[in-house]
């Protein structure tokens, strides 16, 4: 089939997957920013923060088991809706009394913001490859379509991180939190409304047993996977921003509006990943090789930050330069990933492979939270907390490279 070919009917259903998504990620965004500034001001450590996100990431990894084991029961439709609704729930145990905030009352909010995140974009992720046609033998478009929806995401979740400082500044905690649930709700009634209700339920019903990939190279992918985004939120997600305000003196606007414009040009550059990797096999997409070629290149860059820092060169231009570096970078990696696994994955299958691969996403994303609250804090905070994240990021970058070396060399479905 043409590229030009889409039919009418297959992008109304792509647009009205991205716009619930970007809806999603907005809040998504501006959790994480409201959750660490908040509570970082109220006196908590950074390894108490941390562990605010411990059962957010935790119940993201069961989700994903899960997901698409129940997406292929009964529908993507249903586990996108319900993935929004369970944000609506999470956003308003938020908005209450700050007397009622105690760290497991958050722990909990968290598990099912972890929950409906993880839901939201298993179903996004798998219904791009659902609204193509089956007969479909376009990669160009495809990895046009997930780079797009991808991207956007990353972009709209730097919007988020501001978004969540600047009303955090303006109208506070409590507030903010009930407003953002509100609009989400509304948001997700009218895409239960929109979209097909048969949408990406399996002829052949799986069994529960099979929620873990049989392909060799999804589970190589998914390994690759787990310390890809382990490798970002070990020095992201704790360590930059408290050290952000507490070494650089940064107030929450500042911190939030910094890391909205670096995942803003981190989604950019993702979005255009199609263009920047149109020479890799023309024609047919991406190969193994060329996920292997890029993490290892990315693996340079937190090690090559680390070294600036012990040099004693200017924290600022060290950390901002080599931030959106690092971010243009990772945005490469994880569109080449996230294409990947569709290429790789029939439409029956399309669901459980997306589950069980960002059940590994989730994994190292709760290790890299983890990691990141606890070595900036027994390396006693300031610039050596955040120079032993960056070493621990390069580690799991190294490790990430070797994974990928027994990818399939070339792009075809039938050798994964």
């Amino acid at each position: 089939m043409n590229e030009t070919a889409t039919h009418p009917q297959d992008l109304r259903l792509y647009l009205i997957i991205v716009l619930a998504y970007w809806f999603f990620t907005l809040t998504d965004g501006a959790i994480h920013t409201l959750v660490v500034l908040h509570f970082h001001q109220l006196g908590f450590s950074p390894l108490d923060i941390a562990l605010l996100f411990l059962f957010y990431e935790v119940f993201g990894i069961i989700t994903n088991g899960i997901g698409g084991w129940i997406a292929a029961h009964v529908g993507l439709n249903r586990t996108m809706v319900m993935g929004g609704l369970l944000q609506v729930i999470a956003l308003g145990m938020l908005a209450v009394d700050p007397a009622w905030l105690t760290v497991s009352y958050v722990m909990s909010a968290m598990a099912l913001s972890g929950i409906a995140k993880d839901l939201n974009k298993m179903s996004a992720k798998a219904g791009v490859k659902l609204v193509l046609p089956k007969g479909d033998t376009s990669q160009t478009r495809l990895l046009k379509w997930v780079a797009i929806l991808t991207g956007s995401k990353n972009a709209l979740k730097g919007v988020g991180f501001f978004l969540g400082g600047l009303l955090l500044y303006l109208i506070g905690f409590r507030w903010t939190m009930a407003a953002m649930s509100a609009t989400l709700l509304l948001v997700y009634l009218v895409t239960w409304w929109l979209l097909p209700a048969q949408m990406g339920i399996a002829q052949a019903k799986a069994k529960i047993s099979q929620i873990f990939a049989k392909t060799r190279a999804i589970n190589i992918l998914s390994a690759a996977r787990f310390f890809l985004f382990g490798s970002r939120d070990v020095w992201f997600v704790v360590g930059l921003p408290v050290f952000l305000q507490s070494v650089m003196s940064w107030n929450h606007v500042e911190v939030g509006g910094f890391l909205a414009v670096w995942v803003i040009i981190y989604g950019i550059v993702q979005a255009s990943a199609p263009i920047l990797l149109k020479r890799a096999n023309a024609g047919t997409g991406p190969q193994g090789s060329s996920a292997r070629n890029w993490v290892f290149v990315l693996a340079l860059l937190p090690a090559g930050i680390a070294l600036g820092l012990m040099q004693g060169w200017r924290p600022d231009v060290v950390l901002i330069g080599g931030l959106f570096l690092f971010g243009a970078v990772f945005a490469i990696n994880s569109a080449l990933h996230s294409y990947l696994i569709l290429a790789w994955s029939d439409h029956d299958k399309v669901a459980m492979n997306v589950g069980f691969y960002y059940m590994a996403n989730a994994a190292g994303r709760l290790t890299g939270t983890v990691l990141s609250g606890w070595v900036y804090q027994m390396q006693g905070g300031q610039s050596q907390g955040l120079i032993s994240c960056l070493w621990w990021s390069s580690g799991f970058l190294l490790a990430a490279t070797l994974l990928s070396v027994w990818l399939p060399k070339k792009h075809d479905q039938s050798a994964a």
